[in-house]
């Protein structure tokens, strides 16, 4: 094959369950002008023997293997295989629709100036059952206005530019797991950024994925990006490609107070819960809830730790455990009184609802 327009990079390690149809919904895009590069990155599961099958029957999957290694490096590794114009990038236990290539690629070549592109998501749990369409802003000034407080795409539906990858250095590993973020950044200051509105991919949210402790360094990864972003807009060198690891104490040195770093945390820690929540996971999504209730909050505002405290009372609630429950919500109330009104304005609004079918049906009649 000579050079490819995509290639397509994914990385691999341990993740068996759902690699088979991950590779599959690759290989069966409507664009067929790609590579598919999958480095592996110290599976000790099935993962290498299903790459192996498939690597054996599609000429266009090439498999490389690299001793065990964090996930930005493994991602640098796959991207610095990629010999086409763009890489897109896939994750092991996500699906990719079937003209997600071509429509990523038809927009970038009809717009040179954009460096990368996304698209909107289905969510779907361990199953494949689908929770719920989710968009990010399409426009660049949308994108950008954004970047500076969240990360306004889906990594695994992103198909970039090489160029552009090549230009900022590629992943920081200092970053991981927020590499994402950070590298979306740092390509927004070079190049206009877009997301399609339609869905490409079928993004999986599952036990095996990102767990609690390592959504922490997330947060550090994330604020660190933030303020690499910063130092940046206003001049000044960007100290972080020298940096290892973010912890606390560095970020308080680079103006990220403990206070910010301690809401930062618990607000996406709550994400995290609810995401869990949104796919049905209830039992995990309480013993989360209950984890971060239990740790230091001394920062943290408390409209966000009722609404931690009310949704302990809604799980406790779908678990059958009712007088925990009514403790919880008791609890919610006393930290912030006025958390009762969300309930009551629910049912405020179903009340004027039925009310006003009746008025309907009455005139009719």
């Amino acid at each position: 094959m000579n050079n490819p327009l995509v290639s397509v990079t994914m990385v691999v390690c341990n993740v068996d369950r759902f690699l088979t149809e991950s590779i599959e919904s690759v290989l069966r895009q409507t664009f067929t002008e790609f590579e598919f590069i999958i480095v592996d990155f110290g599976s000790t599961d099935k993962s290498k023997s299903i790459i192996s099958y498939y690597a054996a029957r599609d000429s266009r999957l090439k498999f490389h293997e690299i001793p065990h290694c964090g996930l930005a490096e493994a991602r640098n590794a796959a991207c610095s295989l990629a010999q086409g114009e763009y890489i897109a990038v896939m994750d092991a236990d996500d699906v990719a629709l079937p003209n997600r290539l071509s429509a990523e690629v038809d927009f970038m070549e009809k717009h040179p100036d954009v460096g990368v592109v996304g698209g909107a998501t289905e969510w779907i749990d361990a199953t494949g059952r689908g929770w719920g369409i989710h968009e990010c802003p399409t426009e660049d000034r949308e994108i950008k206005s954004a970047l500076p407080a969240y990360h306004p795409f889906f990594h695994p539906a992103l198909l970039i530019r090489r160029q552009a990858f090549s230009l900022v250095g590629g992943y920081r590993s200092a970053f991981a797991p927020a590499e994402d973020y950070d590298l979306t950044m740092r390509i927004s200051e070079r190049y206009k950024c877009a997301n399609l509105k339609q869905v490409v991919l079928q993004y999986r949210i599952h036990t095996y994925q990102l767990s609690l402790q390592k959504r922490k360094q997330q947060t550090f990864g994330k604020l660190a990006a933030q303020a690499s972003a910063l130092l940046r807009r206003n001049g000044d060198p960007d100290p972080f490609d020298a940096v290892a690891e973010f912890t606390p104490a560095v970020l308080a040195r680079l103006g990220v107070t403990y206070a910010k770093q301690q809401q930062e945390g618990a607000l996406d820690r709550h994400q995290w819960i609810r995401n869990r929540c949104a796919v049905g996971e209830h039992t995990l999504a309480l013993e989360a809830t209950l984890e971060l209730l239990q740790s230091d909050l001394e920062h943290v505002e408390r409209w966000l730790i009722a609404d931690l405290r009310l949704l302990a009372a809604r799980l406790y609630w779908s678990q059958g455990k009712f007088a925990r429950s009514c403790l919880a919500a008791a609890h919610a109330f006393i930290t912030r009184p006025i958390i009762v009104g969300r309930p009551a304005k629910q049912l405020l609004r179903r009340f004027q609802f039925l009310n006003r079918l009746q008025l309907s049906s009455s005139e009719e009649r």
